[in-house]
């Protein structure tokens, strides 16, 4: 199928995809293994240098409510402390998917490893783990690749970027050698036609490259409306004449599919009420 930059797979489980760390025991320790983003959009050395790190937590049944209190009472002062930078958190709009996802920035790889040190050896985060995790662990699993900015994305926003609609996380898989010809048709086409469309971009991002997919990765993230606006703006997106015209183009110049099949997953995700985007 030739169409996969409009398709909305919404309620797909999650799989390794996103994958890059596994989880030790510790929730929140990891051992390593609208309009923002436009084409031409201009980003500092500083903001292109920095790393980011999508963090996704499966929860376990029942402890939504504690791994939320966790994170509401503690954990978000706790990074501010350490120099750990909270972009966004969210959790699926698909009620049984319990995944909590959220993005952390800090100015250099060298500089997380630094703040998670520091993090985890506080006192208070360490009685707050403690007492919340009592009657049993809120965390079954734990995903954290680390990323970078596309060349094309414009800086991560804060605020009601949503105009309290719902974002959807995009993740795109690419053959071997193909993620440059991805990246040249959003840089060139796509981020113009989503917003032409009502799809709204929001940041672009590669899995660093020793990342786990880290050549053949293009992850992120865009706003819309509602699920139901979102359906219908892919579906005039994928009608589009210049878009096909992208599509065959691009196509044409890389010898075949800039994804392979089932390459592209998509997450409708909204804010809890600690984002600091929403």
């Amino acid at each position: 199928m030739k169409r996969r930059e409009f398709l909305t797979t919404a309620g797909l489980a999650t799989t390794a995809l996103i994958t890059g760390c596994e989880y030790t025991g510790n929730t929140d320790r990891l051992v390593s293994s609208h309009s923002s983003a436009v084409p031409g959009a201009s980003v500092s050395n500083t903001d292109r240098s920095a790393m980011y790190e999508l963090r996704i937590y499966t929860i376990n049944p029942g402890k939504s409510d504690a791994l939320m209190a966790r994170f509401r009472n503690h954990t978000l002062k706790l990074f501010r402390r350490h120099g750990i930078e909270s972009l966004g958190y969210w959790m699926p709009t698909d009620e049984s998917d319990r995944r909590l996802h959220f993005l952390l920035r800090y100015p250099s790889r060298e500089a997380r490893e630094a703040s998670w040190k520091a993090f985890q050896a506080d006192p208070e985060w360490q009685a707050a783990y403690k007492a919340s995790e009592a009657n049993g662990g809120l965390v079954a699993k734990a995903e954290n690749p680390y990323l970078q900015l596309t060349d094309y994305s414009a800086v991560f926003p804060t605020g009601n970027v949503s105009k309290d609609g719902v974002f959807e996380l995009r993740v795109y898989t690419t053959p071997a050698g193909r993620l440059p010809n991805l990246d040249s048709r959003f840089r060139d086409h796509t981020l113009a036609l989503f917003e032409k469309h009502g799809i709204h971009n929001v940041a672009y991002f590669h899995k660093l490259a020793d990342q786990p997919g880290g050549d053949t990765t293009l992850l992120y993230f865009v706003t819309h409306k509602s699920q139901a606006a979102a359906k219908a703006s892919f579906a005039s997106f994928g009608a589009d004449p210049a878009w096909k015209a992208a599509r065959e183009a691009s196509e044409k110049a890389a010898g075949g599919s800039l994804t392979v099949p089932g390459g592209v997953k998509s997450y409708f995700l909204r804010p809890t009420d600690f984002s600091p985007i929403r």
